[in-house]
């Protein structure tokens, strides 16, 4: 069997199975074990050492220094290696799972596991619990992407790590299953449930076998001293709401907290490195008890303290975790929520045993945990499981129940909405502006969007012929069918690696394609149709049913699916552009029979776009719009916006008095917008435009663009004809005032027009008659660039336009043809014009000289850099 086919078949296997579901579920759930327990044992060790250090130097200054050092290498190795491992983890697991793009990985979960060590053996108030989700969430996205997965699929292998990542910290598998549907994912489909119950019990159970106790609590004790009245109740509500009060200042402190260390500017290393020594400073100066965070937790909830060491220890954590959280350093909340919920418990059970008798201590600091938990994570149903599954007490279940649940309420009230969403916000990232694209990305299927109608090559053609289709199409790949069955697709890609071989022209395609290529299905939705193009890094995907070519899909189809989604529903996804509004505008009488749109925004260059738009309003008996377009910020309304309008009217009152000079009927119009191709877009629609000349800088520094951002879209999507006009540097503008209007003053006396045939070069020609009367003795040379290894040019492209010159009888300039010779067409016209110093260069973007850009590079914007004449570039309207 051959390596296509066996790729094919592969690939055929990425629609997620329930068996390879469990199967991956399981070996997940035994990584996040393994790691949850080495980052255990690890910050166990440092925490050990950290603290035996302190008894052979003098606390003082072993403490901050080793918090300081510590705290500096923990946020380096983040900085450095994976700037996406900071702070909890948690939020970037949500993110991620609401389809955010963020980097979840296996070197995001090894930074994260050495960085979290580090910090928290440190000293730093963290705790190790959302590290251990992250950590899990991370290994399994990178399991998942050993084997092509949907996205879906992908999504629920990353929660069940994150939840076998929490069941190995707390030794509580519900917990850990809970966790997902409860805050993460909230999804209870039967594979999500499946594979997050598997994931998490192997986590928890793998980890207790290994010694990664939750948090070394002396179960025995604390069962013996935990008991429940009736009477009770009452205190226990009260617990839960200084519970809620606390954990809701807590949630505001932490804001905070990350706020004022953004203030100080610096980096992140140093900002750790300052958490860890204000920790050594504070923790020094209190009880050795204070030096190790676990022990401090059964030293509370074992009732072995007074309510003021409860007291001062709740104060310390809540200030030095507000201290530590704020500055990135990586580690959770989890565990300071449970000692701060332990210590205000106590201090309530012991407040309820000196008043009524008969309370436990250790029950109010076990439920305290739980409430404490609850108000700041805002999971109150994991909060129970959590605390019930480490204590296995069946005691505590109405306690923790009245407590979380009470706390919960009180929280949401006072400070509404999730903790992990708002750290998310801090970042710009809002996770509900995904949900109207994920609507359409998972109902929408790919027949619904695909191209019915598709452009396919025969196996058995030559690569000659296939650049022929290629230069008569703007696709830049093709699917190869054989008897009308996929065998293969062939890009521009493929004929560039033939070219650099030196291959004959009758090369077959079946030489060149590349065979068994990815393909979807009519049923397949969008986002995995999206999923694969991001995957494979493919532009379009073949739509079959069986073998049978039936569609074509492309990343422009999904994201005009998107679109029109998005328009149809009004959705909010941030500041959307609004439509343009017009502040002013003159007209005059419509008598013209086509209507020619000119856009004016440089007072320096609009003199000469003017006299160009009246030479070709003159020659078709067209009428000028002249319009100029200002910017608002998409945070305000264009229609609600003061703008200054004065210098704006000042240009278009000019160009006024040039039209009534000329004898053109001058519309104009200043427009209020968001983005400036839009407004351009809407005119054009408005005013039924039939040709723009708009100015051109000659080249763009924009990813991704063409001819720059305006231009780029105005070209892709304008209807109408395209005029663009580079004015050369060596040209030099001058603006008069005279008689009130702009005059320039220009050579356009050389005219050079390469031709390759194609339909926009015969607009260019069309176009001639009335633009060379803006020179005094025009003349016109048209060219054709043939390469070296052609013995005799087809010169009947040039001959077919002199002919058409001629018969223009108002055309009284010289016209000749030659062609010239050179390896490429940029470089062929830009000698050309160095060499005989044409004032102005005419192209057609000719759908050859699309295939030529695509092989060769951009052939306008490599002549307009390349000369400091006049570069003019036209393209024909675009039929719908």
């Amino acid at each position: 069997m051959s390596l296509p086919v066996l790729t094919q078949r592969f690939r055929s296997l990425w629609q997620p199975r329930r068996g390879l579901a469990i199967a991956e579920a399981s070996v997940i759930g035994l990584v996040a074990a393994l790691s949850a327990v080495f980052l255990k044992v690890g910050s166990g060790w440092l925490g050990t050492w950290r603290v035996h250090s302190a008894s052979i130097l003098p606390a003082w200054l072993a403490l901050p220094l080793v918090g300081m050092s510590f705290g500096f290498l923990a946020g380096w190795l983040v900085q450095r290696f994976a700037p996406e491992a900071s702070g909890s983890g948690i939020p970037q697991v949500k993110a991620t799972l609401a389809n955010v793009p963020m980097t979840l990985s296996w070197r995001v979960a090894a930074v994260k596991l050495i960085s979290a060590i580090i910090a928290l053996g440190s000293g730093i108030t963290l705790g190790r619990q959302g590290p251990t989700v992250h950590v899990g969430a991370g290994l399994a996205a990178g399991m998942s992407r050993w084997v092509p997965t949907s996205p879906d699929h992908r999504r629920q292998m990353i929660a069940a790590g994150a939840g076998a990542g929490l069941a190995a910290a707390f030794n509580a598998p519900i917990a850990g299953v809970l966790f997902i549907v409860e805050e993460l994912l909230q999804d209870l489909s039967g594979i999500t449930l499946g594979t997050a119950i598997i994931a998490s019990f192997i986590g928890g159970v793998i980890s207790r076998l290994l010694g990664g106790g939750s948090l070394d609590l002396n179960l025995h004790l604390t069962q013996s001293l935990s008991q429940f009245s009736i009477p009770e109740i009452p205190f226990f509500l009260l617990l839960g709401v200084l519970a809620g009060l606390l954990g809701a200042l807590f949630h505001q402190g932490l804001i905070f907290s990350i706020k004022i260390y953004r203030r100080l500017h610096v980096s992140l290393p140093l900002r750790v490195a300052l958490a860890g020594f204000i920790s050594g400073c504070v923790v020094a100066m209190l009880p050795a008890s204070f030096r190790d965070n676990t022990g401090l937790r059964e030293f509370v909830i074992t009732g072995d303290s007074n309510a003021l060491l409860a007291a001062i220890a709740f104060v310390a954590q809540f200030l030095l975790t507000l201290v530590a959280f704020g500055s990135g350093a990586p580690g959770g909340l989890f565990a300071p929520s449970l000692i701060l919920g332990s210590c205000l418990g106590h201090i309530i059970g012991v407040f309820e045993s000196q008043l009524v008798g008969g309370g436990s201590p250790a029950t109010y600091a076990l439920a305290g945990m739980g409430g404490f938990f609850s108000a700041v994570s805002k999971v109150p149903i994991t909060a129970i499981v959590i605390v019930f599954e480490m204590t296995t007490d069946f005691n505590l279940v109405l306690p923790l129940m009245i407590v979380s649940v009470a706390s919960y309420l009180v929280a949401e009230k006072v400070v509404p909405g999730s903790l992990y969403e708002k750290l998310l916000q801090l970042n710009g990232i809002t996770l509900a502006a995904n949900v109207s694209v994920e609507g359409i990305l998972t109902t929408i299927t790919a027949k619904d969007v695909m191209q019915q109608r598709v452009e396919t090559l025969d196996v058995d053609m030559t690569m000659d012929e296939a650049i022929q289709a290629f230069s008569r199409s703007h696709h830049r790949g093709f699917p190869v069918v054989e008897e009308g069955k996929l065998v293969g697709i062939v890009t521009q890609t493929d004929l560039l690696k033939i070219r650099d071989r030196n291959s004959p022209n009758d090369t077959a395609i079946r030489e060149i394609m590349t065979p068994s290529p990815m393909t979807v299905t009519p049923k397949h939705n969008l986002r995995n149709v999206l999923y694969l193009l991001d995957r494979y890094q493919v532009s379009r995907l073949p739509v079959v049913e069986g073998r049978k070519l039936i569609g074509i899909i492309t990343r422009a189809d999904i994201i005009r699916a998107e679109a029109d989604h998005l328009n149809c529903d009004n959705a909010t996804m941030g500041p959307q552009p609004e439509p343009s509004y017009v502040v002013y505008q003159t007209r005059a009488p419509s008598i013209g029979r086509g209507r020619l749109l000119v856009t004016v925004a440089n007072p320096e260059t609009a003199g000469t776009l003017l006299q160009m738009a009246a030479a070709i309003a003159r020659d078709r008996h067209y009428e000028i719009e002249c319009v100029q377009v200002i910017l608002v910020s998409r945070h305000s309304s264009p229609s609600e916006t003061q703008v200054r309008t004065a210098n704006s009217r000042r240009l278009l009152r000019q160009a006024e008095v040039l039209a009534r000079k000329w004898q053109i009927p001058l519309h104009t119009q200043i427009r209020v917008a968001h983005d400036v191709a839009q407004a351009i877009l809407e005119t054009i629609d408005e005013r039924h435009i039939d040709l723009i000349l708009m100015g051109w800088k000659g080249n763009t520094s924009t990813p991704g663009r063409i001819f720059g951002t305006v231009v780029d879209t105005i070209i892709r999507q304008a209807t109408c004809d395209v005029v663009l006009v580079k004015l050369g540097n060596s040209q030099e503008s001058i603006v008069k005032e005279k008689d009130s209007a702009l005059s320039n003053q220009h050579s356009f006396n050389s005219w050079l027009v390469p031709m390759a045939g194609g339909p926009n070069a015969r607009m260019a020609i069309k176009l001639l008659p009335a633009l060379v009367t803006l020179g005094t003795d025009p003349q016109i040379r048209l060219t054709r660039v043939f390469k070296p290894s052609e013995l005799a040019p087809d010169m009947t492209v040039l001959e077919q336009a002199i002919r058409h010159l001629i018969r223009r009888r108002k055309l009284s300039s010289t016209v000749v043809a030659s062609p010239v010779k050179a390896d490429s067409v940029s470089q062929g016209v830009i000698n050309l014009v160095k060499t005989e110093g044409y004032d102005v260069v005419v192209l057609g973007a000719s759908r050859e000289g699309l295939l030529q850009q695509a092989i060769q590079g951009n052939i306008p914007e490599a002549i307009a850099s390349g000369v400091e004449s006049t570069v003019i570039l036209v393209r024909g309207a675009i039929n719908n």
